[in-house]
């Protein structure tokens, strides 16, 4: 992968075949959509999210991950309401998803995975009125569609979105290889989003090559396994999580995996410490490793917490570091796939 310094002197790499170029780490809004649907975080100051993503772009961060769905529209909100005032120079790019269809009579029900193109369309243009733009620099299919949609059906209306001019690139979620390749006879698609941590690293066996292969743009999520890798985990914290915290419902977070985790946390602390980094720049740093992965999304509520990880933009991990965890990947039994990039 290519990679560049960015405005600010970030490390930066090409996103796919897109003409975007994006900084090796990216806001992740998930958290801040609060509290009233079936995966918060629990309540969140929109006032401290406006100030954490503000923070995050003047520390030369370029592009910010949300979602439709994140607080049923809310996460959205809170990002146009921070970028309203911005100059055009100085607003990063912005990514959303759709095809979770939320109950309004029931907000804490589950969302449906819709893929209709119908509803994709409807989607995109709610998207654009929350965001305040004219052009969704990277809308993305949320999950695989289960009302019945076949995905190339899906692909295709993303494609139509492109081609009216409202949205910029497309992308696509939890998909596997075989969903790509579907997608891929529909006129394909610009990235991918997995779930890359050091805890959950199925996406290395098979999903990262393909991609790096077909070049993909990968932008991973839950690089810190949703707060597990970041340092300050413990397990009182499991033990005292809000009933609105989906993490309350979470197997990481419960024992026996909770300690296995909490092991690779420090390993990831003794990496940190070899460069003077927190643990949660350690965790983000170690999926951006692996060959294929053009950037993460790191969520932050608090612009405290954008300081916690921000140096990932800009750490490569040694060999020696990557040997580190393997080891305690191996020895505990913590998570699932390979344990270590291959580096050349």
């Amino acid at each position: 992968m290519m990679t560049t310094d960015s405005h600010a002197g970030w490390p930066a790499a090409r996103l796919g075949s897109t003409d975007m170029e994006i900084t090796r780490v990216g806001f992740g809004a998930w958290a801040i959509g609060g509290a009233g649907w079936a995966y918060s975080w629990g309540g969140q100051d929109d006032d401290e999210s406006v100030a954490a993503i503000r923070h995050c772009v003047e520390r030369g961060v370029n592009w910010i991950d949300t979602a439709a769905v994140y607080g049923l529209g809310h996460s959205e909100e809170v990002v146009a309401r921070a970028l309203t005032d911005l100059p055009a120079a100085d607003r990063p790019l912005v990514f959303t998803k759709c095809g979770l269809v939320w109950d309004e009579a029931n907000p804490s029900a589950p969302p449906r995975r819709v893929g209709a193109p119908e509803s994709i369309r409807r989607e995109a243009d709610a998207s654009l009125r929350r965001l305040g733009v004219e052009r969704i620099d990277l809308f993305q299919l949320h999950w695989p569609p289960e009302d019945g949609t076949p995905v190339e059906e899906s692909v295709a209306a993303l494609h139509e979105l492109r081609a009216a001019g409202k949205v910029r690139a497309i992308g696509v979620s939890n998909f596997d290889v075989g969903l790509l390749e579907r997608a891929a006879s529909a006129g394909g698609v610009d990235t991918l989003q997995p779930p890359f941590s050091a805890v959950n690293r199925a996406a290395a066996a098979e999903i990262l090559p393909y991609c790096a292969k077909n070049d993909i743009g990968v932008i991973v999520y839950s690089p810190m396994q949703s707060g597990l890798l970041s340092g300050s985990w413990t397990a009182a914290r499991s033990a005292g999580l809000a009933d609105d915290d989906w993490r309350a419902r979470a197997p990481d977070f419960a024992s026996p995996a909770l300690e296995r985790n909490l092991a690779l946390a420090d390993a990831l602390r003794t990496v940190a410490d070899r460069h003077s980094v927190s643990v949660a720049a350690a965790a983000v740093a170690w999926t951006l490793a692996f060959d294929g992965v053009t950037g993460a999304i790191v969520g932050a509520r608090r612009p405290d917490q954008v300081d916690g990880w921000l140096a990932a933009a800009g750490l490569r991990l040694t060999e020696d570091d990557l040997a580190t965890v393997a080891a305690t990947i191996e020895t505990t039994g913590a998570g699932t796939g390979p344990a270590r990039p291959v580096i050349a």
